[in-house]
């Protein structure tokens, strides 16, 4: 069958789904195991925060799902979808405002980590650029930043993963080389590797915001 074919009316079926928050969220709980991959991720790389005072910034936070794994008081999440924060803000700790990653409404070094889950792979290139370049500028130096993107399962495995990257909505899925490139010389890579959650796979960057 002409994957075009089939491509179409499926995407169609998941644009009006995203337009739903709930359903949408719904949808990702199931076919990502309750975020289990994400939310280990997150543990391991911006956690403990017990005692310090750092705010994180999550760049396309979406419906603002894992902002519960932040202190609620220095937690905000930006998206560009206001029917998204408007559920996240009823139904999730912490702040939320309305940006696209390319113009954040935030002061020059306001964070000290950020989280960026699955959204590159939605930006073309220049986009994706600019989004880190201001990205690197709201953080303050030494900064982390997680960065969590879709990968293609690798060959004869993960079957169902392999639908799921078949009809996967962004259409900037990238090599490695290529995500590197795009975090440019704002950023050192420290640490990449693969996981799986549910039926969905990710490759992780752990980066540091260098100093200018």
């Amino acid at each position: 069958m002409d994957r075009s074919a089939l491509s179409s009316p499926i995407e169609r079926t998941l644009d009006r789904v995203s337009a739903a928050p709930r359903l949408w969220n719904t949808l990702r709980w199931v076919v990502e195991a309750g975020f289990t991959g994400e939310r280990m991720a997150i543990a391991r790389e911006l956690r403990p925060w017990a005692g310090d005072g750092r705010r994180f910034l999550d760049l396309g936070c979406g419906t603002g799902e894992f902002a519960g794994e932040f202190p609620a008081a220095r937690y905000v999440g930006a998206d560009p979808s206001t029917g998204y924060l408007r559920f996240a803000a009823r139904h999730r700790p912490g702040s939320f405002v309305a940006s696209t990653g390319e113009r954040l409404p935030f002061i020059d070094g306001s964070f000290d980590a950020a989280l960026v889950l699955g959204v590159l792979h939605h930006l073309p290139d220049p986009i994706a650029r600019e989004a880190m370049a201001e990205l690197a500028r709201v953080l303050r130096p030494g900064g982390t930043v997680l960065v969590m993107e879709d990968v293609p399962p690798p060959a004869g495995e993960n079957p169902a993963g392999q639908l799921m990257h078949a009809i996967d909505r962004g259409g900037h899925i990238r090599s490695d080389s290529d995500y590197l490139s795009l975090f440019g010389t704002n950023f050192a890579s420290e640490k990449m590797y693969r996981m799986r959650s549910g039926i969905c796979d990710y490759a992780v960057y752990v980066l540091r915001r260098e100093a200018w």
